[in-house]
């Protein structure tokens, strides 16, 4: 076997320029989708059953649809439609973030109702509003309870970055394929950012484990 590294380190600059990319993403539609997802979650939960059945319509949809598919249908589908064309990263934000969004609504909406029904009910007896009552009391409470769900979600949104390759955005993967173009080596260049991508989730999975502990460590004192 014969592996030659020093033909991706001397391109290193793809590399870095492509996990950056990779990470602002990640972070871009994470937040986006978070937003939006809690949004989701209410309207899911509320008592206007035409909201209820738009969440649950938008979770089925982004859903039930391959994540490529919807890709492919923003970023050279919608432009059909209205006639401006989207770069790739505005494509990737607008699909990440709307289907982050459909998975991120689903865990909230599980930790709300995991909520205690009790609480509801203190905060009601105590004229506490509806808005108030779920911005104070309920979904601090939920964020905690789907706090692991929401990590994996963050670690799965990384790692689906590399499909952005297929409409020419320079993540990773196409840092990597650019690499392979220039050197004729394919085994190297891969596995570097396999590792990569592996540190990543690694340090994402470390940060989000001490933010658990200190977490569960703020309610004991409590």
């Amino acid at each position: 076997m014969n592996l030659d590294f020093s033909c991706v380190w001397q391109y290193w600059p793809f590399l870095y320029h492509g996990a950056l990319t990779t990470l602002k993403m990640t972070g871009i539609c994470l937040v986006l989708g978070f937003l939006l997802g809690v949004l989701l979650s209410l309207i899911k939960i509320s008592n206007c059953k035409p909201l209820v059945w738009f969440g649950r319509f938008y979770t089925s949809i982004f859903r039930g649809t391959p994540l490529l598919v919807q890709l492919c249908i923003v970023h050279f589908g919608l432009p059909q439609l209205i006639g401006v064309t989207l770069t790739t990263t505005q494509s990737g934000i607008l699909t990440f973030s709307l289907n982050s969004a459909a998975y991120i609504s689903e865990i909230f909406r599980g930790g709300i109702m995991g909520v205690d029904k009790g609480q509801y009910e203190a905060a009601m007896s105590l004229g506490v509003s509806y808005r108030d009552m779920m911005k104070d009391i309920v979904l601090p409470q939920a964020v905690k309870h789907v706090l692991p769900s929401l990590v994996n979600e963050a670690i799965a949104l990384l790692k689906e970055s590399s499909i952005l390759s297929y409409i020419g955005a320079v993540e990773l993967l196409r840092a990597a394929d650019q690499i392979t173009v220039l050197t004729f080596r394919f085994f190297e260049p891969y596995l570097v950012i396999a590792l990569i991508y592996y540190v990543m989730v690694m340090i994402l999975s470390a940060v989000a484990s001490r933010l658990e502990r200190w977490v569960n460590r703020s309610d004991r004192v409590s």
